[in-house]
């Protein structure tokens, strides 16, 4: 499954991408996200692993991130994978006239088990839509931190 979401952000592209780029920032705009722990590789450099664990409900998750690409502000693609998951994300960030922010996020799944493949058929839907309110999260935490600093 592959499908690109996208939002504006009235905030320019530098402050954005310092937003984007600071781990600490994770909690302040992803519900759930318990921790963030560097597990190896050189810290932000492809190549490098980290561990994040979120709780969804009342379910731990915890998912791998290796960061594939690190060219910023263009682009940071990295995988994320959990059991029964694997998603690789493309994001991307254009400067737009009025100092904004175009923040594109290229979202590609793929599936292993039965349960996770049956989810992934039926309710495409659902992903589509988790990724659209991360990336609005992301806005409303950068436009508050830039209308704050």
């Amino acid at each position: 499954m592959h499908y690109t979401n996208e939002v504006i952000i009235e905030v320019p592209i530098e402050k954005v991408i310092s937003l984007f780029d600071n781990p600490d920032n994770l909690k302040k705009w992803q519900p759930g996200l318990q921790s963030f722990e560097h597990i190896s590789g050189d810290y932000g450099q492809p190549g490098a692993k980290s561990r994040l664990k979120y709780m969804m409900g009342k379910r731990e998750i915890e998912m791998i991130e290796t960061i594939i690409t690190r060219n910023l502000p263009q682009e940071f693609t990295g995988t994320y994978e959990t059991k029964g998951v694997f998603n690789k994300v493309s994001n991307k960030f254009i400067p737009i006239e009025g100092n904004k922010t175009k923040y594109i996020a290229e979202n590609e799944f793929q599936f292993t088990g039965l349960m996770m493949k049956l989810f992934g058929f039926f309710m495409p839907g659902a992903f589509k839509k988790q990724s659209q309110e991360y990336l609005d999260l992301f806005k409303n935490f950068a436009e508050k931190e830039a209308a704050n600093n």
